[in-house]
């Protein structure tokens, strides 16, 4: 079972419990949990969206990963009972807070442990990809990298290419790569007129093919893997 489907098929069963689990609604810009704290609880987006983000010793923010209506998160407190992150509301945000126990009976009724212990290396395997981007690619590269995979994975068809249906503003996209906002807005400016993507009403819409081929390129220029 792709990553797609698990994920659509534990949404429908927890909309088929919902009226037996505790909805909760958090403002933009309220936390849902932080890091450290600890919390066996796994999320469910009814509406709005929940970044989740890491700050360093320094004070900087890394921005991990975006969750939007239908997607589940939290779900690593399964395999710690402290929280390595912190989930913040961007939009004003309805959730379903479902406890861990309650979550693992759920998959174990619906057959669906083996395909959630898949999930969760494919999760753990996704980080460690970022991780090793920070390290390996110039700040353009990352960027271009961030973009594609957000196009795969939130994005919805239009005439143009994909649009990403995540908002995400220039500064939030300079927390996901580790660069500034206006390194961000100028590699923006760049992949625009080399036709990789475009902007409308503070959308992103992605030509796939065409990032693609640059990213695929530009590692392979650079010596990396595609």
């Amino acid at each position: 079972m792709d990553a797609r489907k698990f994920t659509e098929r534990i949404a429908y069963r927890i909309r088929q419990d919902e009226h037996d689990l505790r909805g909760v609604t958090v403002l933009r810009g309220e936390h849902v949990y932080n890091c450290a704290e600890t919390d066996r609880n796994v999320y469910f987006v009814k509406s709005g969206q929940v970044k989740t983000v890491m700050i360093t010793a320094s004070g900087k923010r890394c921005l991990l990963d975006l969750y939007l209506p239908g997607n589940v998160f939290g779900e690593l407190c399964l395999t710690n009972t402290r929280r390595t992150d912190t989930a913040v509301a961007m939009t004003d945000t309805e959730l379903v807070r479902i406890s861990h126990r309650r979550l693992l009976r759920i998959l174990d009724r619906e057959g669906l442990l083996e395909n959630f212990t898949a999930h969760l290396t494919d999760r753990i395997a996704e980080q460690q990809r970022i991780i090793a981007d920070l390290v390996t690619m110039e700040s353009e590269m990352r960027l271009a990298a961030r973009l594609l995979q957000l196009s795969h994975r939130f994005g919805q068809r239009c005439g143009r290419g994909m649009v990403i249906s995540a908002r995400l503003t220039q500064e939030e996209l300079a927390e996901m790569v580790g660069t500034t906002r206006s390194r961000v807005g100028y590699f923006l400016k760049s992949f625009r007129e080399a036709g990789l993507l475009e902007s409308s009403r503070g959308s992103i819409i992605i030509n796939q093919p065409n990032l693609a081929r640059y990213v695929g390129e530009r590692l392979a220029l650079s010596g990396g893997l595609v």
